[in-house]
């Protein structure tokens, strides 16, 4: 059974390390989150340590910097674990081929064509071309993040038919940027593979972004899985995520399902939490309104 809480210090002494979600939990797209970041810090201060696993499509520098525009104090971490990095890494390997259609921001292709060091001597020679010379299609996010997903079906319908893979480095569906909630790479994905389309996911809830923050944390010290706890908004990916890596789970109830709860975000309906999580055939190990 879930257990509700009201602040992190109530579990965190079972844990030597977190698993950290970002956006939704430590910040909201704009600002920083004040309460979760010294969350973390008083955390680091016990000697946890905290890995931040995030699937944004961006690599882990980038996402640093990121971060400090926000507010998030250097100190509220110690390493990053993106989404971005794992896919990219998968891309530079060949996963969707040398000549790639890139469905994204400029800002986004930029930072994510970038020469990566962590495949070294292996790495490809990727080149963005049209979509009708790709072999492949790698997507950071839509090329507009109002736009309903489905004004890629004419793309994805002759991709699909050329046998092209989809490279998804964010499977988030959805985001909320302050007040706005936009869609993310994700939801492209999911359409195209709805469409029968292949998708390749290198994010939350799939294994390789546990497998790459397990080495981020690795680096720090050894600490067992048992000593682990996941930390999140996202159901389908933080809490699923966490889950299936056999990982103890804390459910951020005030991000994305935040209305599911009863109408103040900062004290959601014990009774609505416990049917809502019974129909999604989840159960995490807490949860808690925001991380404090």
């Amino acid at each position: 059974m879930t257990k509700l809480i009201q602040s992190l210090s109530e579990i965190s002494t079972n844990y030597d390390a977190l698993f950290v979600d970002l956006w939704g939990c430590v910040h909201n797209g704009v600002t920083a989150y004040p309460d979760a970041a010294a969350a973390l810090q008083t955390y680091r201060k016990g000697g946890g340590k905290v890995v931040l696993v995030t699937n944004s499509p961006r690599p882990w520098r980038s996402v640093a910097e990121q971060l400090k525009g926000f507010g998030v104090a250097d100190d509220a971490y110690d390493a990053i674990a993106t989404s971005g990095d794992s896919a990219r890494a998968a891309m530079f390997l060949g996963a969707v081929g040398s000549k790639v259609y890139h469905i994204g921001t400029p800002d986004e292709r930029d930072v994510f064509f970038a020469p990566m060091d962590l495949v070294g001597d292996e790495a490809m020679e990727i080149t963005p071309v049209p979509l009708t010379e790709a072999e492949g299609i790698v997507c950071t996010g839509p090329f507009d993040a109002m736009a309903d997903p489905s004004v890629n079906r004419a793309d994805f319908l002759y991709a699909k038919q050329k046998g092209m893979k989809l490279l998804c480095a964010n499977p988030d569906i959805v985001v909320d940027r302050g007040e706005t909630r936009e869609w993310c790479a994700g939801a492209l994905a999911a359409l195209y593979t709805d469409m029968g389309g292949e998708s390749l996911y290198f994010g939350k809830p799939h294994p390789p972004i546990y497998d790459l923050a397990r080495r981020r944390l690795a680096r720090l010290g050894s600490v067992s899985d048992e000593s682990i706890i996941c930390i999140g908004d996202g159901i389908g990916t933080d809490v699923m995520g966490g889950l299936g890596e056999g990982l103890d789970t804390l459910f951020i109830t005030g991000g994305l399902a935040a209305k599911e709860f009863g109408d103040d975000p900062a004290n959601p309906d014990p009774a609505r939490l416990s049917t809502w999580l019974s129909e999604q055939n989840l159960a995490p190990t807490a949860a808690i309104s925001f991380l404090r």
